[in-house]
């Protein structure tokens, strides 16, 4: 099996993710894998693949992805039925930190109880 094909769920992922500036090599059995994600979110989401498929310290692969945008965790499209809560333990781990994203997106959120499918909502860096 190339390495390639062993990590070809990490760049389907990237290629879903829109990864920029992307490219992939692979030289003396090791894949070398370059791009640039928008959000630390989706950084952390392309890291969890490769870990998952090569263990916490991977040899076979050399990964260098950047980030676009630092400014803010993630930016999420409400989906219906999403609460803040929700969003919350998705990207946090941790219902709680709903009020963290409710300050982050005050000029267009009034209440914590009322979010609207799709509406644009940043996921701030904590």
């Amino acid at each position: 099996m190339t390495m390639k094909a062993k990590y070809q769920s990490v760049l389907d992922l990237g290629e879903s993710l829109n990864i920029q500036n992307g490219s992939v090599t692979e030289e003396n059995g090791v894949l070398k894998v370059k791009g640039t994600a928008n959000t630390p979110y989706e950084k952390n989401i392309l890291w969890d693949k490769i870990k998952e498929i090569g263990g916490e310290s991977p040899s076979d692969i050399l990964a260098n992805i950047t980030v676009a945008d630092e400014s803010v965790y993630h930016r999420h499209t409400v989906k219906s039925g999403e609460t803040l809560g929700k969003i919350a333990k998705h990207y946090y781990g941790n219902a709680a930190k709903y009020q963290d994203i409710f300050k982050a997106n005050s000029d267009i959120l009034k209440n914590p109880d009322l979010i609207h499918p799709d509406q644009e909502l940043i996921i701030p860096n904590l």
